[in-house]
């Protein structure tokens, strides 16, 4: 590990691993690199000098014309389950310049997306356009505010070429943060295309990093299974709790660490529908927002069946571990999903009526089209405003049943309204207001809409009043919305 001017102090234990799972490779530099967007608040976290890389030599560094010193830049491989069908895939257009060990000695990859061709590129150009970049990282850390694990953004740079999609595009690098890039898709390939040792080697890898506490386990390849269903189990709760929808959860898009990674066609639901897609290619609606759990539940299968031989040597015994696990996955997420809707709804204990409760206001929300962050707003601080849902009668009724549910706690008025606003964002990514801040910093180089948005996004549970001019749902001039790839 070496330690500059610039903070950077780089461990490379990916890069220990078995050579089937990357490819040494240089990120490919760029013509004029400007930074766009900076993330001070992260690179000090990390035990980076935010003043030493806000700077043109930083930039050279955050572009890819640069190798920090002690990183060994690599490409990653991993396969996929991609809308159900398997496929051989890897860091197409994204270097992984290393990990970098914190002063609180947390290790965290620095990926640079964006940054030229690679082997696993299949017939792409390996860059990326400056309107996704910026758009993961305004929504990454707008999901970090939120409480929900993410990958994070550490900065945007320009490149000052172009890339061609239908049109002609600015080119972007987007530095990327993670607990770690290992994916259910590297162990896919691992299973695929590697040895037994191979699997075992990057098992033990990952529960080194992500799960320590389990290299005492007896059979701490079952511990891991689980933990790692844990975390998603949590993460996808948390995802439903603020109606956010992934859009492409294929294997390759779970980390093992449960957070969440890969803002592609992404999007924020307004009215409540569990058959919201947003995604231009999920034609038949695989991954809606009501889909999501199932979906989880089935990319954990997958991954179970990848480290069925470390389970048990018996073929038999370890179908039925891995059995065993994923079948406890639906019961875990709805324990989570539970205990996220009840603090929306200011509840501090469980009761068996409880998911009734829950499940009744959201198909009251459904009939009526109601918005779903501003509904549970709305009951937060009492105010009758969501396009006359209040005044249904079904809403009504549902109310008094949510008042007397209320009434049976201990705890004060004032203490469900505060745990309502920690659980109630005031304001969330919508839709339409990325696309607006997008638009401006892409077309017109009109950063200043992008930072107002940034700036409402920061703190979701103030509930201050500038937050109140970003809680508005899209005008109907704005719908249908469509997400993309923009690969």
């Amino acid at each position: 590990m070496t330690k500059t001017n610039f903070g950077w102090n780089f461990d490379n234990s990916y890069a220990r691993l078995p050579k089937l799972l990357y490819t040494h490779l240089e990120p490919t530099p760029v013509r004029l690199p400007k930074l766009i967007r900076f993330n001070s608040a992260l690179a000090e976290e990390m035990g980076l000098d935010p003043d030493a890389l806000n700077s043109q030599a930083g930039t050279e560094y955050l572009a890819g014309n640069r190798t920090p010193e002690g990183a060994e830049p690599l490409a990653q491989a991993y396969a996929g389950h991609q809308f159900g069908h398997f496929t051989m895939l890897g860091d197409g257009r994204a270097i992984l310049l290393g990990e970098q060990v914190t002063t609180k000695n947390d290790r965290l990859d620095l990926q640079l997306k964006g940054s030229g061709r690679t082997p696993y590129s299949r017939g792409g150009d390996g860059r990326a356009a400056l309107g996704p970049m910026l758009r993961e990282y305004l929504i990454s850390e707008a999901m970090h505010a939120l409480g929900i694990p993410t990958t994070r953004s550490l900065a945007v740079v320009s490149t000052g070429e172009p890339v061609y999609r239908e049109t002609s595009l600015p080119g972007a690098v987007l530095t990327r943060v993670a607990s770690s890039h290992l994916r259910v898709g590297t162990f896919q390939f691992a299973y695929s295309r590697g040895s037994d040792q191979d699997l075992r080697l990057l098992t033990d890898y990952a529960i080194a990093r992500h799960d320590p506490g389990l290299s005492g386990s007896d059979r701490p390849y079952y511990d891991f299974l689980n933990a790692v269903m844990n975390r998603q189990a949590r993460l996808i709760a948390k995802w439903q709790s603020v109606g956010f929808i992934h859009g492409v959860m294929n294997t390759d898009n779970m980390a093992i660490s449960g957070e969440t990674i890969d803002y592609g066609p992404c999007a924020f639901m307004d009215a409540y529908d569990p058959a919201t897609v947003f995604s231009s290619i999920d034609a038949h609606g695989r991954y809606a927002f009501g889909n999501q759990p199932y979906i989880a539940a089935w990319n954990l299968a997958r991954f179970a069946e990848t480290i069925m031989p470390l389970l048990d040597p018996d073929e038999e015994k370890a179908f039925t571990l891995a059995q065993e696990a994923i079948s406890g996955f639906s019961g875990l997420y709805r324990s989570c999903w539970l205990d996220a809707m009840g603090a929306k709804l200011g509840l501090f204990n469980n009761e068996p009526e409880d998911e009734g409760l829950i499940e009744a206001l959201l198909e009251i929300m459904h009939r009526h089209h109601a918005d779903y962050t501003n509904t549970f707003l709305a009951l937060t601080f009492d105010r009758p405003e969501v396009r006359g849902l209040f005044e249904q009668p079904d809403f009504q009724q549902w109310k008094l049943q949510w008042q007397e549910r209320l009434q049976r706690q201990s705890q004060s008025a004032g203490d469900v309204q505060e745990r309502m606003k920690g659980a109630n964002p005031a304001v969330i990514p919508r839709n339409h207001r990325v696309e607006e801040a997008l638009e401006a910093a892409v077309s017109m180089g009109d950063f200043s809409v992008l930072d107002r948005l940034s700036e409402a996004l920061a703190k979701p549970y103030a509930h201050t009043p500038n937050q109140a001019a970003y809680a508005a749902p899209a005008p109907e001039s704005a719908r249908p919305y469509r997400t993309f790839c923009g690969t």
